[in-house]
């Protein structure tokens, strides 16, 4: 059973790429993934779920942002001193304002990819 269960948007090629990283990194196989492009459980609203990354650890409060991120890397051996450190405050509002500068250009970015490398 997952320790941690994710939420991702199945449609976007950064998202697919990301989470099949994640996927091939997750060695213990203790996160969910749920497709919301494929009708993947939704605790939150669809587009509240889709406009930001979003994870729960097993009987946790949601996540969302750098903080749903940074769990993430916690169950994936490789990432997990990322995830441990991203736990001091500063360094998770530094992450949470990259994301937030992320979200601004997410659509830009998701076009070029779909131009350049289409998912198959």
């Amino acid at each position: 059973m997952p320790h941690l269960t994710v939420w991702y948007d199945g449609d976007c090629p950064l998202c697919v790429r990301e989470i099949a990283l994640i996927r091939r990194l997750d060695w213990g196989q203790r996160i969910g993934f749920e497709n919301l492009s494929l009708g993947g459980s939704c605790p939150l609203d669809r587009e509240t779920l889709l406009a930001r990354f979003h994870a729960q650890e097993t009987g946790g409060p949601m996540m969302s942002g750098a903080e749903a991120f940074a769990a993430m890397w916690r169950e994936t051996p490789l990432l997990r001193p990322l995830g441990l450190a991203a736990r001091w405050p500063p360094l998770l509002g530094c992450l949470e304002g990259l994301y937030r500068l992320f979200l601004i250009i997410r659509p830009a970015l998701q076009g070029l990819v779909r131009r350049v490398a289409p998912l198959a």
